[in-house]
């Protein structure tokens, strides 16, 4: 497990710090150094510090309360006046980080689950015997690719809240690869267009990235993908 870093916390969060702290400490929390909103190149790198801790925290599954605690930390080390021992509590954060990933991950495949089911019922779809489900948009009339084909296709990555991860669209250049050398949601789904043609395909966890996830995707999380198959050739 990373060890996190608080002087990595961003600095907007000390404004979340409880009166409950000494007014020294309370004082350097009310008057941050930074406007709450980073408008120069160094606040924005700053800043950006601040975002890459909070992605290292996801793992603890924390509340708003809780958030506003670890930034309390910050304050309190900061002043030289830390509220416990962190040598005797960091040995207990690999459990709590075992626990909240397990709750993270039962959330995320109980919400993915709802979502597959909704999409496996729509008109057109097709739930495949591995968990895939499959729709298509557009039919294309050029040949369907095998498992051993190298293809070109433009396609758009999402959460089943909608969040976007990843989109060749958004790069504005088509994505080229073997098919045998993606997430097996990919390898299933793409075989069965054709290319000129578009569909839809909604990705169970475990034929995408498992209950480990990815930096920008949860654990347990289904995938959808909206793919465009612009070419097939055979071969990597």
């Amino acid at each position: 497990m990373r060890r996190l870093s608080l002087l990595l916390l961003p600095v907007a969060l000390l404004a979340q710090a409880p009166a409950s702290r000494p007014a020294a400490v309370k004082a350097s929390a009310a008057k941050p150094v930074y406007a709450a909103v980073p408008v120069t190149g160094e606040e924005k790198i700053i800043y950006s510090l601040g975002l890459s801790m909070f992605t290292s925290l996801r793992q603890y599954d924390l509340s708003a309360a809780e958030v506003a605690l670890v930034a309390q930390a910050l304050v309190d080390a900061a002043a030289g006046k830390p509220a416990v021992d962190v040598v005797e509590w960091r040995v207990k954060q690999d459990e709590l980080e075992r626990v909240r990933s397990e709750r993270m991950v039962a959330r995320e495949k109980a919400a993915s689950k709802a979502y597959l089911d909704k999409a496996a019922a729509e008109p057109g779809a097709v739930r495949t015997p591995s968990g895939l489900v499959f729709r298509e948009l557009a039919a294309g009339s050029g040949a369907s690719p095998k498992a051993t084909d190298t293809v070109s296709v433009h396609y758009r990555g999402t959460l089943v809240n909608g969040q976007e991860f990843d989109s060749s669209y958004r790069r504005k250049q088509p994505a080229r690869f073997p098919l045998s050398g993606v997430i097996p949601c990919w390898t299933e789904g793409v075989q069965r267009m054709k290319a000129g043609g578009k569909a839809l395909l909604g990705c169970p966890s475990e034929l995408a990235y498992g209950d480990g996830g990815r930096p920008s995707i949860p654990g347990g999380a289904a995938l959808i993908f909206e793919i465009e198959l612009l070419d097939v050739a055979a071969g990597p």
